[in-house]
């Protein structure tokens, strides 16, 4: 810790990612990424933007991506608001809509960004403890004093609630933003976008990340009124006015309008879900029924935390928690139909002692 850092720097909790291997032997199965390329018209269209104009800088309106999304969404393009990935969305967003002396909720097994956001900018909260079965406690997420965040489906557990329950949160909290964070809904989960015209207190967050392919290229959107848009773009344009380049730009377009690449993979990637769930269960594992792209597992007769090192040192890298409500459990990403395979093997052998 220097002397010379601000208050703010040095009680900040930073987030902690999963894991980065820099080896290419390893199956990596702990960030949820897509195990499958983009779209290639998305890899064309970034190929051909990078030339001379680069000298240039970007649209700050992104209005050609915005009318692409609010199509795709249903909504018009003032009711989308385009930010660096979905985890610069969601920070403009806490400073847009709650306040420093005000207690926000979420869940208390989540994605772990929330917390590190509101400490961040001193926004108290109250991590609502999830149900016996890992789900999000509908009747504990209302009457917030500040505001509400969760993701649908929740991370790390890939359940998902129903719209009806996400209308009994927003109808529960009328005087307050809520904000559903659907990064997984594309693989299972029902969007809450079509709730937007009906709430005017719902801020629905998504990103190209997993759904299409495009990790590396942080593209994210939020989809609510015009009013919370507004408020959205007041925060953004008081940070930086070109918060997406050009590459970003001509890749996420191509992506969304590449319907039957991206539907092909999602279903790809959830046919593969489900019958390593059901591989998992024939073992005698224990597995949420997650609506998103990695799957919650608890091992049995061993610790969670020992397959996940045991499983790290053989070049599988899953996730693991250390946190009290969910230590028994591990998280694994969905990846090819070939790496999936080669993991269930390496399970199977570990948990009949093959050590």
């Amino acid at each position: 810790m220097s002397k010379f850092w601000s208050r703010t720097a040095r009680e900040a909790k930073p987030y902690i990612p999963g894991e980065q291997p820099n080896e290419s032997q390893v199956i990596k199965l702990n960030t949820n990424e897509n195990p499958y390329p983009p779209s290639p018209k998305t890899l064309e269209a970034m190929k051909e933007v990078v030339n001379e104009g680069l000298r240039k800088y970007p649209t700050p309106t992104v209005d050609s991506l915005k009318r692409v999304i609010a199509n795709r969404e249903g909504v018009n393009s003032k009711q989308v608001f385009v930010g660096n990935g979905s985890d610069e969305v969601l920070a403009f967003a806490f400073q847009a809509f709650f306040e420093p002396n005000e207690a926000i909720k979420f869940p208390s097994v989540t994605y772990s960004f929330y917390p590190v956001y509101a400490n961040l900018y001193g926004i108290p909260y109250q991590a609502v403890t999830l149900n016996d079965d890992f789900t999000i406690d509908v009747e504990g997420m209302k009457q917030s004093i500040g505001g509400v965040i969760f993701p649908n489906p929740n991370a790390p557990t890939g359940l998902a609630l129903r719209l009806e329950q996400i209308e009994e949160i927003l109808q529960g909290n009328p005087n307050n933003v809520v904000i559903v964070d659907e990064a997984y809904v594309e693989f299972g989960g029902e969007s809450a976008v079509d709730l937007v015209e009906k709430y005017p207190n719902l801020l629905v967050t998504k990103t190209l990340s997993k759904s299409h392919a495009l990790a590396g290229i942080r593209v994210g959107y939020a989809v609510g009124q015009e009013d919370l848009i507004e408020g959205l773009q007041r925060i953004k344009n008081s940070f930086n006015s070109y918060t997406i380049n050009s590459v970003s730009l001509a890749g996420a377009e191509a992506a969304l309008s590449d319907d039957v690449y991206y539907r092909e993979t999602l279903e790809r990637v959830i046919n593969t879900r489900v019958w390593f769930k059901q591989s998992l269960e024939e073992l005698g594992l224990e597995v949420l029924d997650s609506k998103a792209n990695f799957l919650f597992v608890k091992p049995i007769g061993v610790e969670a935390e020992w397959l996940y090192l045991t499983l790290k040192e053989r070049g599988f890298y899953i996730r693991y928690f250390d946190k009290p409500e969910v230590r028994g459990f591990v998280r694994i990403s969905v990846g090819t139909d070939e790496e999936m395979k080669r993991l269930l093997n390496e399970i199977s052998n570990l948990l009949n002692g093959d050590c």
